[in-house]
């Protein structure tokens, strides 16, 4: 029977990088501390460029400053994996997973990942795959997925990329995930417009599907209020806003999983994945 959790859907309007990222955190400690249960947020960013910790010099085409000049974010993150570029019309996942219900087995949570964003594009007639020695999905040569995660004490975070419809001329001011390789969108194979309203539903039931887990809607504020009730560090919390402050409604909760509590490692660094 599949397990229950939540799915934050904020596909709709741009999320800003920071403040996802700062969520995040706070809910890696709050699934850690069992104040939630697995779930996954989608959503769409605002033009910035993530730099993960399998970044090279040279993967970087232009100077950061050129980069900010010309407005992009700039973020350096713990993910694994290069350099990637997140923008409008491209549909952005963030797992929040325990893999203690997963095996704890973290190229196995990768393979499933890219498994969900392989039915997806099936699911739209896309023949994708996977390429040995090259995480993502492709489409022959041109990769129009990628995938890249960091774990903290068994919480997966960070997550894929699926190119529906962004600028594309924005890969060329990088080494997309330092591979040398080009990339492609879903409405440049289909030919024809393809918004993230129209994959989002999809991709949901497809996670639902690999991951065994049944995703119910959640609101932001909901996370965010279960969120503060774990022990997390003042400094990762994320800020409610005055109009969010006030306590979720009983259907807004998101469930605790106390029996899953894990106790707390001498050190939160763990691997990171991706590319």
């Amino acid at each position: 029977m599949p397990r229950t959790g939540w799915l934050l859907n904020l596909i709709g309007g741009i999320t800003p990088y920071a403040k996802a990222w700062d969520l995040q955190k706070s809910l890696v400690h709050a699934r850690r501390d069992g104040a939630i249960s697995d779930g996954l947020i989608l959503l769409e960013h605002e033009p910035v460029f993530t730099i993960g910790r399998s970044t090279k010099p040279e993967h970087l085409l232009v100077p950061r400053d050129h980069l900010r000049a010309q407005g992009f974010g700039v973020y350096d993150i713990e993910r694994g994996g290069s350099i990637t570029y997140h923008g409008p019309r491209q549909l952005v996942g963030y797992p929040i997973l325990h893999l203690g219900g997963y095996g704890e087995d973290i190229v196995g949570y990768m393979r499933r990942l890219e498994e969900s964003l392989l039915l997806t594009l099936r699911a739209f007639g896309i023949d994708a795959g996977r390429r040995p020695g090259f995480p993502g999905v492709w489409v022959g040569e041109r990769k129009i997925g990628a995938v890249g995660v960091a774990v903290k004490r068994k919480v997966t975070m960070h997550g894929f990329a699926l190119n529906v419809d962004p600028d594309l001329t924005h890969f060329d001011l990088i080494n997309p995930c330092g591979l040398g390789k080009p990339v492609t969108s879903m409405a440049g194979v289909l030919g024809r417009p393809v918004t993230l309203a129209e994959v989002a539903p999809v991709y949901a039931a497809q996670f639902e599907a690999v991951y065994d887990l049944r995703l119910a809607p959640v609101t932001w504020r909901a996370l965010a209020d279960a969120s503060e009730q774990a022990p997390a560090a003042a400094s990762e919390r994320v800020p409610a806003a005055a109009s969010e402050r006030a306590p979720a409604a009983a259907s807004e909760r998101v469930p605790a999983v106390a029996s899953e509590r894990v106790p707390a490692a001498a050190s939160e660094q763990a691997p990171a994945v991706g590319g």
